[in-house]
């Protein structure tokens, strides 16, 4: 697997209109603008989750998606996947989103992954040129594989999950000496049940996914994220955030070794 990515030319004068909202932002202005349009996202998991993180970065100008997912679209996907539609039924959820986020914008350059991402995945030449990873994946076992490899490879992650009427987030900038998501992954053990078995409110995976690609854009423009030391959970049944400092784990068999 190899993840492309071309070194851009400035903004237009059309770029910056179409862009001019994020311009205006002083935190943000034509220097952050530029850094996003140079910047390549890579988003592991293109459900729910990703659906949302998929258009927000794709409508902001993030210059370069990977997309990654071994899966194809299914019916009871369409309550809340919702890149797609019901002539997607059966295709792949890859090559589908590609085509929807495309037509979002066509200025931004798209690669897709059909593979399944785990601790076998090579991640030497994947990670060459990824800016940020996005886990929007739906397992332990990949979100551990993920934290591993952005740790070896020093990219920033920004981790999210949700079930139920339940998420969370968190970021990881993989600094020295500063905590991986292996410090908190500790104190969880694989779900037993998943959304099939479970459910998940729709709008939730959106909620949560518009969080992770906030906290993306931010990390991407150079600006700091608000949970590169905190998780982030949401009730979306009591409507209740909660934030919860997370310690390094000084025998993390990560980032503490």
């Amino acid at each position: 697997m190899r993840c492309l990515k071309m070194q851009k030319a400035p903004l237009t004068y059309q770029q910056q209109l179409r862009y001019s909202r994020h311009i205006m932002l002083p935190q943000l202005d034509i220097d952050g603008q530029e850094k996003l349009w140079q910047s390549h996202a890579l988003i592991v998991g293109v459900g729910g989750l990703g659906c949302a993180v998929g258009q927000y970065l794709a409508a902001s100008g993030v210059g370069t998606l990977t997309l990654v997912d071994n899966d194809e679209i299914d019916v009871t996907n369409l309550q809340r996947q919702i890149l797609y539609k019901e002539s997607d039924i059966g295709s792949s959820k890859c090559s589908a989103a590609k085509k929807q986020l495309n037509a979002l914008n066509s200025e931004i350059d798209i690669n897709t992954i059909e593979a399944f991402f785990d601790a076998s995945t090579s991640t030497e030449q994947l990670f060459n040129n990824i800016d940020i990873v996005i886990d929007c994946s739906d397992n332990l076992a990949t979100r551990n594989a993920l934290n591993s490899a952005c740790f070896k490879a020093k990219v920033p992650l920004v981790s999210g999950s949700a079930i139920r009427m339940e998420g969370q987030v968190a970021c990881f900038t993989m600094d020295e000496n500063s905590h991986c998501y292996g410090c908190l992954s500790q104190f969880f053990s694989e779900q037993t049940q998943s959304c099939s078995e479970s459910g998940v409110l729709s709008p939730i995976v959106g909620l949560i996914g518009s969080i992770q690609a906030t906290e993306a854009l931010k990390m991407l423009a150079g600006l700091p994220s608000g949970l590169d030391k905190h998780l982030l959970l949401v009730d979306g049944l009591s409507m209740e955030f909660n934030r919860f400092k997370i310690a390094k784990n000084s025998q993390c068999a990560v980032c503490s070794i």
